[in-house]
């Protein structure tokens, strides 16, 4: 959600979109870039929850969209919705991201952001929730989520620019 705090890997990819966009910040700098997740749309999630509290039983269910993204292709989407293409350079530790423009190397990897008991992966399983519910994970799509968060950002940048 464009609602996260920045210390939230996704918001803080498309803050710094935008702030790289804006000429206010020179690079970002993030953790494993091949961290997989599930990422939906908070607004989408708060309808299922609705849905599970008009259902006649009380029952768990997984609040999910069952698709997984990369911590690299958020970042690819998030550049690219602020006119900036990124082409990877490197593996691990020494992987870049590179503006395909201007040849100016935007995203680095430190390892300081690395989790030490990192999930590589994470993925919901919302079955349940669309059958049941008639619940529609995929209402806010990947690209849509990032574009709203983007735009979210950009437009927050432009607010508090320093005269």
């Amino acid at each position: 959600s464009e609602r996260r705090g920045e210390t939230f890997v996704t918001r803080k990819i498309t803050l710094a979109a935008a702030r790289i966009a804006a000429g206010e910040q020179d690079k970002l700098y993030l953790g494993n870039l091949s961290a997989l997740r599930d990422w939906g749309y908070a607004r989408d999630y708060v309808e299922c929850m609705w849905l599970m509290l008009q259902h006649d039983t009380p029952e768990d269910f997984v609040i999910a969209t069952g698709e997984q993204h990369s911590v690299r292709e958020f970042t690819e989407r998030a550049f690219h919705e602020v006119g900036i293409d990124l082409r990877w350079e490197g593996e691990g530790v020494e992987e870049r991201g590179i503006d395909i423009a201007t040849g100016r190397v935007l995203v680095e990897v430190d390892p300081k952001y690395f989790r030490p008991a990192e999930v590589e992966t994470l993925l919901g399983d919302p079955t349940k929730a669309k059958e049941l519910l008639g619940w529609n994970p995929s209402k806010t799509s990947f690209e849509e989520l990032v574009r709203i968060m983007v735009r979210h950002d950009v437009a927050y940048v432009q607010s508090h620019k320093h005269a």
